[in-house]
């Protein structure tokens, strides 16, 4: 019986995914994705997540995100067992505990880097949200474009932006879904170096979920995804 304490302990790992389905459809057209797996993150570390295309690494991350539930099985963020909560205290734990980097950057349009950096304290009833999202902005180097809308921003800017919204709470985790996919080679590799430098600067636990191998390569622990089940590539 999994307990729900939800109490940190600083020696144990962040995440664990204890025996975890997930298929879709129905019947006899059912697909499954994820076939009992199991997974544990420790505290501060970077894991790269790979695997050839439709395995199932966004459903994996959906499914840490809290965006998704397993069809069985169990996930503890911090300690607290997340497939028994409801949706209200979901969303609350989410915006307390998890960042998470979009291929997309999924920036809100009408409002500015400030304004988009600033919603998640915004949200959790933060003082002084524009302050610290102000602080954060200047850590990717964006002070200056603050008061800029997204469709004034490059990609690498928009991308460091969506970096500063996800990392402004200071969570525990950073899910990171190809965080440069959409980016030239020069602009990722500049992104991404941004990225490790302010997880290990804030002692965040980082998945990320890429193709590329040499990012993969910089992580301290490598999975690749294959027939619904994480292996761990030495």
């Amino acid at each position: 019986m999994i307990q729900q304490t939800g109490q940190e302990n600083q020696q144990g790992p962040v995440i664990e995914v204890q025996s975890v389905t997930k298929s879709y459809g129905r019947d006899d057209q059912k697909i499954s994705v994820l076939r009992d797996l199991d997974f544990v993150a420790r505290r501060s570390s970077t894991i790269a997540i790979t695997g050839p295309s439709g395995s199932g690494k966004s459903t994996l991350l959906g499914l840490l995100a809290g965006l998704d539930q397993p069809d069985s099985g169990h996930i503890l963020m911090d300690g607290l067992d997340v497939t028994g909560l409801s949706q209200s205290a979901l969303s609350s734990f989410r915006a307390r505990t998890i960042g998470i980097v979009f291929q997309q950057f999924h920036l809100i349009q009408t409002l500015t880097a400030l304004e988009n950096v600033s919603l998640p304290l915004e949200i959790a009833g933060a003082p002084d949200a524009a302050t610290l999202a102000m602080a954060r902005l200047n850590s990717v180097g964006l002070a200056d474009r603050a008061s800029h809308l997204p469709s004034q921003l490059s990609g690498g800017e928009s991308q460091r932006v969506a970096i500063a919204r996800a990392l402004v709470v200071k969570p525990k985790i950073l899910l990171a879904d190809e965080p440069s996919g959409n980016l030239d080679t020069r602009t990722g590799e500049r992104i991404t170096d941004l990225l490790f430098e302010l997880v290990k600067r804030e002692g965040t636990t980082l998945i990320l979920v890429t193709h590329n191998e040499d990012l993969a390569a910089r992580c301290d622990e490598r999975f690749q995804l294959r027939d619904g089940q994480l292996q761990r590539i030495s």
